[in-house]
């Protein structure tokens, strides 16, 4: 049984109302899931970010995925957590979040903009095998008449798969799964409570089964741990054998908080890389654009070579403009435009 500390009277976290109550349970060991009433669903996003979307959903802050390199981290201190431990464990839940998002569809003023969700936490995170709000924001925005696409690493999309089906009947549906590491060792290592690679492959073969083009964020590539030619060509090869019609790919950044995490992380597991690092990047947390053209030049043949529709390694990849992705043709929930929406979400800000 779940252990439940009601909370009373407590200060409410940013942009929230009061903690509901905070929830541990044996089947999230160290996890505490604090559940909250949000006061709105949909984050708009200023046209001075220049990002292919104006529109985004976080159901979720703080994920259990536990990315060593994950950029949301930073965004956890808002809430008065750290950007470390916490953000792996702390889990703020919108339990209202569907509810709140139907009545802002309702205004007058809405436009049916694309929506994004996956663009700061997994909104497929194992929390949601929990409490299921994933689908009441499916049918608030398919109701809607709302486009929406989702980037995520989390098999748990597979649940919401018919219901997507039919949702893409209606409004354009754009679908991307998150794979950057092959390595079963290193994928422990870096991301230690996300699916293991071989179950997200399978994601990528049933949502293309489902009908959907599926593009691959295979980000970030990890300098000298992931950007090899051969841990490339496996992860590629991989990915298109799945089913995957694109590819995403690009070096990870280090600009924001989640810099001194992760450079924590490679000093325990890989000391000897600090010093190339610390050369890489230097001051600017972006790797130097000698790197980046280096990169580019070693991931465009592979993905060539495997079918693989390419988004070039811009050093800001939100600046990707995707394309609206078409209705359903011919009875297929075809997503045309292998670059949709969610793929280009994540990538600047790793």
């Amino acid at each position: 049984m779940a252990a439940v500390e009601a909370r009373s009277g407590t200060a409410a976290l940013p942009g929230m109302d009061d903690v509901a109550r905070t929830v541990t349970t044996p089947e999230f060991e160290g996890v505490t899931f604090h559940e909250v009433l949000c006061k709105s669903a949909l984050n708009h996003v200023p046209e001075s970010a220049a990002l292919p979307f104006a529109w985004t959903i976080n159901p979720y802050r703080g994920c259990t995925h536990a990315c060593t390199y994950c950029f949301a981290r930073s965004s956890h201190e808002y809430l008065d957590f750290d950007a470390g431990g916490d953000f792996d464990t702390q889990i703020v839940v919108k339990t209202n979040v569907a509810a709140v998002l139907r009545r802002e569809l309702r205004r007058a003023s809405w436009q049916g903009d694309t929506v994004a969700l996956g663009t700061n936490t997994d909104p497929y995170q194992r929390a949601e095998g929990r409490y299921r709000l994933m689908p009441g924001i499916i049918g608030a925005l398919a109701n809607a008449r709302t486009p929406m696409s989702i980037l995520t690493k989390g098999t748990l999309l597979q649940r919401d798969l018919p219901l997507l089906a039919t949702a893409a009947t209606t409004v354009p549906v754009s679908i991307a799964v998150s794979l950057a590491v092959m390595d079963a060792e290193l994928h422990a290592s870096l991301e230690p409570g996300a699916p293991k690679p071989a179950a997200r492959l399978g994601l990528i073969r049933s949502v293309a089964e489902a009908g959907f083009d599926c593009h691959v964020m295979a980000a970030p590539i990890i300098p000298y741990l992931t950007d090899d030619e051969a841990s490339l060509r496996r992860l590629f090869g991989a990915v298109a054998d799945a089913g995957a019609s694109g590819v995403t790919a690009f070096p990870l950044n280090l600009t924001g908080r989640y810099r001194g995490w992760f450079l924590a992380w490679l000093t325990r597991n890989h000391p000897a890389l600090i010093r190339r690092y610390r050369t890489l990047y230097g001051s600017s947390g972006r790797a130097s654009p000698e790197y980046r053209t280096h990169l580019r030049s070693r991931v465009a043949p592979l993905l060539a070579e495997f079918g693989l529709a390419t988004d070039p390694l811009e050093e800001g990849p939100y600046s990707l403009a995707p394309k609206r992705p078409a209705r359903p043709i011919r009875g297929r929930l075809r997503v045309e435009g292998s670059s949709a929406v969610a793929p280009a979400v994540q990538g600047e800000l790793f």
